[in-house]
């Protein structure tokens, strides 16, 4: 499809993980916590938000992070579309945004991430969430990088949502909703990582809305 002008659809793709454990003492429960604020650390959460703008055709600009006291961490990333000479790109450390968040700016996209540990103030039950949010514009597409972030967040819950909005117009000035032929969220999924999960979709085609609930074989959501 030819397009006049430039490509005005914004695709989103939005995650919500769950990581779920259950501590027996108060010690176990700081460690879980201690855990997961360690495993999603700045750096960490920088290499996987570097990785992503690879993967759907960003080049970074800038990067800002920030470790938090107790726990949390944020990265900022500034990145255009076209490649730019590395002896320009400022890697140094610098506060990002509220704590426990990631916000990836593009020029024509962005990358978010919010991170939520929590235990229940008697029982046992600790939880780790995360919402995610990749959305572009024109040719970079976030289902490029659906596989890789699942794989890089693995949880026990993952649910989903795509959406495409707006319109954008072929040579011939006909207007289009989308872009791309799609039916299912889980056709962009490894196989291996479907074997995983236990996986239900709720679609809303004339609207281009989709949805996937992951739940991963032997947990009751």
């Amino acid at each position: 499809m030819k397009l006049h002008g430039f490509n005005n659809l914004t695709k989103s793709l939005s995650f919500c993980i769950y990581d779920i454990c259950y501590a027996k003492t108060a010690e176990e429960r700081d460690g879980y916590i201690a855990y997961i604020d360690e495993l999603y650390n700045a750096n960490r959460l920088t290499e996987i938000l570097t990785e992503t703008c690879s993967i759907i055709g960003a080049n970074i600009l800038n990067i800002a992070r920030q470790d938090y006291e107790p726990q949390g961490a944020s990265v900022t990333i500034l990145v255009s579309e076209e490649p730019v000479d590395p002896k320009l790109i400022d890697q140094t450390e610098h506060p990002g945004p509220l704590p426990e968040t990631v916000v990836a700016h593009l020029d024509k996209s962005h990358i978010c991430v919010h991170t939520y540990p929590e235990s229940h103030p008697e029982g046992g039950l600790c939880t780790f969430r995360a919402d995610i949010e990749v959305s572009t514009c024109g040719v970079i597409s976030p289902l490029k990088a659906l596989n890789y972030l699942i794989h890089q967040l693995e949880s026990d819950i993952v649910t989903i949502d795509y959406r495409v909005r707006g319109f954008t117009r072929d040579i011939n000035g006909m207007k289009h909703f989308i872009d791309h032929e799609i039916n299912s969220i889980q056709n962009f999924m490894s196989d291996d990582m479907k074997s995983l999960y236990d996986m239900v979709d709720v679609n809303v085609y004339q609207e281009n809305i989709f949805h996937t609930k992951n739940v991963a074989q032997g947990v009751r959501p």
